[in-house]
Order: C-alpha cells, then structure tokens, then sequence
C-alpha cells in the first residue's frame, strides 16, 4: 500500500488527501542549507539557467523554483510520498503557503512541506504544516468554487519562517480569461515539476481554464503565475490547480477557482493566526 493511503475520491490531479485541520504546531521544521552554500535567506530560484518557458501545450520538466514546492505525507521525521503541490505566499509572518482545499481534506495525517524539491533532494529544508484554513462554504459542501487552502507552516528551528528561505510569490485576485500565467506542479511519481505558460481560458464565471499536457496526478494546488520576473522566476499567484473536477480529468486540461473575496478573506484570517 502507498504510504499515505489514497481515498478513493473523483478528481485527477491530487495523488491523495490527507490531513485536515492541525490545530496546534507538529514541531519545528528541519533546515536545509542550500547545496550550493548560498545565501538562503535570498534564494529566489534553483537553477542558474532559469528562463521563463516559451507558450507550450505541453508541459516540460525543470529544477525547480524556490518557492514552490510538493506536499508530503510526514511520520516519524519521515516524508511519505509528495501527493499535491504548494506555494509560498508574501504574508506578514513570512509563514504561509497556498495549495488546493482538496489536497489537505481527509485523513487526519500530517503535512510537510518542501518547497524546490527535485531528484529526492530538500535544498531549502523541509516545513511542518502547522494548520490548514479552508474556507467555510467548502468544509460545508465541496463547493468547487472554494478549492483553495492556505498553510501556515512551521518556523525553522532557529525560528526563520519558510518566506526568509526562499522567498514568495505574490497573491492576486479576479483571475480572468486571456491571462497569460505560468503554472507549475508535481505529477504523481515523477521527482521535479513540470511547468507551461499559456493564456487561461474563461470556463465558467467562477471557474478558469488552463491546457497544456503533462499535468496528471499530484498537480493539484499548483500555482497560476501571473507576471513572473524572468529574474527571480516569481509571480503573482491568481489561482491554483483545482476546482471543477478537482482541478481536472485529463492531463492536459486543468482549472482554477477565480481568486475573489472570499480568497482574500481566508488569506486574512490564515495571515491573522501568525
């Protein structure tokens, strides 16, 4: 059996749901230093190459970016298998990161999470979900229009919160159709992201559009990039992959709920908790 156990749930591009809510801190995360011995306190990318990729309608494996990162089940000071895909977000405390509501409801399990994970390696360390805000309409129904979760992640040992590591994208709203974005996820299996850019299509007026293949299982909570420096590789997250079928059946269709009011209210509540 895969460790943590996968519930049998519609949707394509979550590898499993595991932990609901966490109300207290599980423990200090453990801190990797950068292979490379860098300043992690600026670390804004992994590889030195960095180009943002061209318009594709498929996507293509990389190294990495630094504030963005897979989910893993956690036990015993060990990672399980990287199920769903998250980001880091500015916030005051530097403490939080953005993902899909339906990759963190379920088993009750912990959460890690590792942001620039590539070939089984943790290079900016490995963070403790400490709690997880889902917003009030989805605990009661699933409502597709309210797939998106924020974490609050642990702080380092020596009390550095994840955002000094590796920097954060931004947080958007009123994603709209014809926007350019980035998106990058961790499919099931695969140990680097793949990422595409391309232009969202409307699909509902509450839900987005993203095609490009090679986004299967463990894409979901994947980050929509909007206007992403080709310096830091960073940018304004304006949705992540789930919603209308949890984010979509095939792999080279995916959807987003558009960020709107009640986003920007779970962020604040998320953010208030620091």
């Amino acid at each position: 059996m895969r460790w943590p156990p996968r519930l049998a749930l519609p949707g394509r591009k979550s590898f499993s749901l595991v932990a609901a809510l966490v109300a207290t801190a599980v423990g200090a995360a453990v801190l990797a230093v950068p292979a490379d011995g860098g300043d992690a306190t600026v670390a804004q990318r992994l590889d030195p190459t960095y180009r943002v990729p061209a318009t594709s309608d498929s996507g293509a494996a990389f190294g990495g970016l630094a504030a963005v990162g897979a989910l893993f089940g956690y036990s015993s000071g060990k990672l399980g298998t990287h199920f769903c895909t998250a980001s880091v977000v500015h916030s005051r405390g530097g403490d939080l990161a953005v993902t899909a509501a339906h990759c963190v409801s379920g088993a009750s399990t912990p959460i890690a999470f590792v942001p620039g994970y590539a070939d089984g390696r943790a290079p900016f360390g490995v963070w403790q979900v400490a709690q997880v805000f889902t917003d009030e309409a989805w605990q009661a129904s699933q409502d597709p229009d309210d797939d998106v979760a924020f974490l609050r992640l642990s702080p380092a040992s020596d009390g550095v919160p994840v955002e000094d590591v590796t920097g954060a994208e931004l947080l958007g709203s009123g994603t709209q159709a014809g926007l350019l974005v980035q998106v990058i996820g961790y499919p099931d299996g695969a140990d680097a992201p793949v990422w595409c850019v391309n232009r969202t299509k409307s699909f509902t007026l509450t839900q987005v559009e993203f095609d490009c293949g090679g986004y299967t299982d463990g894409t979901s909570g994947g980050p929509f990039l909007a206007n992403v420096s080709a310096v830091s590789g960073q940018g304004t997250v304006v949705g992540v992959i789930g919603g209308y079928e949890q984010g979509g059946l095939t792999q080279d269709v995916s959807y987003s709920t558009v960020f709107g009011t009640a986003v920007a209210s779970l962020y604040l509540t998320a953010e208030a908790s620091s």
